[in-house]
């Protein structure tokens, strides 16, 4: 994860891009369509792994309106807690921390530690076992689960990781913007996205609008992370205002996503986030996703007796 995660330990070393049209941005509304919003889910707390505690913003009543999106989750986690030993096949992690630091280390034996700004996307491929630990006492981020079509849901397990230096960045008329995954106001991100996705962090000043293009066929979603009261507006300058911890689904076609942030006097954070949807049946047993039960039968027996990706299964344990 982090730096501390040496580049030559990133499985395949993928660092190019998938062939996406350009996706201009503008703070200027001439000329623009915005979509509007379908659905409003409140990110409600939860427990999860051991003693750690999400907000889950997607869930699977959400996947058909987002595909290729599986979940969202807004976590907060202090030692003793945290997300121990666990395994996946299917898809991929996007993990973006928020405050703090989250030490992750896996079966094949990378073990790195990504902090506040960072940004671990990690391909579980045909499979991986890890462990993901609070490296501080406050430990905040979001994790993002997306989709892998079926002929790259076996593939070998794959990392990349960008340091907050590594993340692009850009500022135009009061709205930053830090280009995780895509591209925004002419900076792209150097992350290479199987199933082709965007994901932007946004910060607008009090008063400020932005406009993002999004390809027509995607799926897109906002999770608003800070706002003043009143401050978050989207879809339209005359939409109710939505608060933090709420996700926001646009629905399809027009030029992208338009918002507001009409507080008098504090800033509007959220991400966006928009992919191509894959368009295949999605069968999930907990942290395994693949396109029939058959394949999830498969991946039990798998995890169950050590084979197909998951040899280690039987004799790992994270330190």
């Amino acid at each position: 994860m982090r730096a501390a995660l040496n580049r030559a330990n990133l499985l395949g070393g993928l660092f190019s891009f998938r062939n996406v049209k350009s996706m201009s941005s503008s703070s200027s509304s001439q000329n623009f369509v915005s979509r509007s919003v379908i659905k409003k889910v409140f990110a409600k707390l939860q427990k999860e792994g051991d003693g750690a505690v999400v907000r889950r913003g997607i869930s699977r009543s959400e996947q058909k309106l987002l595909d290729p999106f599986l979940m969202l989750d807004e976590f907060s986690v202090s030692p003793p807690a945290g997300f121990p030993d666990h395994p996946h096949r299917g898809f991929e992690t996007v993990t973006y921390v928020l405050e703090g630091g989250i030490t992750h280390q896996d079966f094949k034996g990378h073990k790195g530690t990504i902090y506040a700004g960072d940004v671990q996307w990690m391909t579980a491929g045909r499979g991986i076992i890890h462990s993901e630990m609070p490296e501080e006492e406050v430990n905040k981020g979001l994790q993002l689960w997306i989709n892998l079509s079926s002929n790259e849901k076996m593939i070998e397990p794959n990392y990349q990781e960008l340091s907050i230096s590594d993340i692009p960045k850009a500022e135009e008329n009061g709205v930053q913007v830090k280009v995780i995954a895509g591209e925004s106001m002419g900076v792209q991100s150097p992350v290479y996205t199987r199933t082709p996705t965007m994901f932007l962090d946004f910060t607008l000043d009090p008063g400020a609008q932005f406009h993002q293009n999004v390809p027509e066929s995607w799926n897109a979603f906002a999770y608003v992370l800070e706002s003043g009261e009143g401050g978050a507006v989207f879809g339209s300058p005359n939409a109710s205002p939505v608060s933090p911890h709420n996700v926001l689904v646009f629905g399809q076609g027009n030029d992208g996503v338009s918002v507001w942030n009409k507080s008098a006097s504090k800033k509007l954070r959220f991400v966006l986030i928009a992919g191509e949807p894959i368009g295949e049946p999605v069968v999930q047993y907990g942290p395994f996703v693949m396109n029939t039960q058959a394949e999830i039968d498969m991946t039990i027996e798998d995890y169950h007796y050590g084979k197909n990706g998951f040899e280690m299964a039987k004799y790992w344990r994270s330190q």
